[in-house]
């Protein structure tokens, strides 16, 4: 098996650790017999380095880093049918997780050289691909804000994000927008549009693991609660387990739905990556269009 592995020069890493952690994968593959050729990629040029990949002679394309590094390689390889590796370097990894792969990096590493191939779904907004989910609101603003005070003030991203939090709580932006779906549109005044790639269990706020990946379907939630207040309260449910689907907040399942806003440029999170796209903003549910391997008992979805 020949390998293009694309690391993530920053994903959970400090900048003395990324030379060695990229021998010390270099070196897990070759004990496998897999011939992998490894690559330092920064953020902003994976996905292209992913197209690159897809073009190659690779047998497979391994992404190493977090969700959004996930993102980049699946918005790379959707198109080529070429399977995609994971190796969970980031902070949450909540694909790998609900795909069932071990979060240690020889675990991991095992799985491509091993397991099986799957096809799940991809989320796709303005031609963006997603693997979880994308969001318009208050977690792109705290994102933002997190991001900010991590560059100006080397902070910590755990408490960057906890201050950053508070911080869009107590300003506790809106957004105004409109929901076409084939059944009609509907205007919503709500902190928060979240939607995922497949459904999510009552967690949300928490981003609870989905049953499936492979359903076919995107999930719109909304907040009932738009107050700050019983927002704030709602939030706290979420991270305790408490949230209940009809009292907390309305999801609905899809394959498109077109999000418009009057603004010239909106801030969305994609995988926790946050960019400024031109509204309207055109969902899409894309079926099995990516290729991943897969711990071979895994019953991941």
């Amino acid at each position: 098996m020949k390998a293009s592995v694309l690391l993530n020069a920053a994903a959970g890493l400090r900048p003395g650790q990324v030379q060695a952690e990229a021998a010390r994968v270099r070196e897990l593959f070759a004990r496998l017999d897999v011939e992998a050729a490894v690559r330092r990629v920064p953020g902003p040029e994976l996905l292209a380095a992913a197209r690159e990949a897809a073009a190659s002679d690779a047998d497979v394309v391994v992404m190493g880093g977090g969700d959004g590094t996930m993102g980049a390689g699946a918005g790379g390889l959707a198109a080529s049918g070429k399977p995609m590796g994971i190796l969970p370097l980031g902070t949450l990894n909540h694909f790998a997780r609900d795909l069932g792969i071990p979060g240690t990096l020889e675990d991991a590493v095992r799985v491509v050289a091993e397991g099986n191939v799957r096809e799940v779904d991809l989320g796709e907004a303005n031609e963006r691909v997603f693997v979880n989910n994308s969001s318009i609101g208050l977690y792109p603003a705290a994102v933002s804000l997190r991001d900010a005070w991590m560059e100006a003030h080397s902070m910590h991203k755990w408490v960057a994000m906890g201050r950053a939090a508070l911080a869009t709580l107590r300003e506790f932006p809106v957004v105004r927008v409109t929901l076409r779906v084939p059944e009609g549109g509907v205007n919503l005044t709500t902190p928060m549009v979240f939607i995922g790639n497949n459904r999510y269990e009552t967690k949300l706020f928490a981003l609870g693991k989905r049953p499936a990946l492979d359903a076919g379907e995107l999930w719109v939630y909304l907040a009932r609660d738009a107050g700050r207040f019983r927002f704030l309260r709602l939030a706290l449910r979420a991270l305790v387990g408490r949230l209940d689907d009809s009292r907390d907040f309305q999801g609905l399942g899809l394959t498109e739905v077109r999000v418009e806003d009057r603004r010239r440029l909106v801030r969305v999170a994609f995988d926790g990556e946050v960019c400024y796209v031109a509204p309207p903003l055109r969902y899409r549910i894309r079926p099995r269009a990516l290729r991943v391997i897969v711990p071979r008992e895994s019953c991941a979805p």
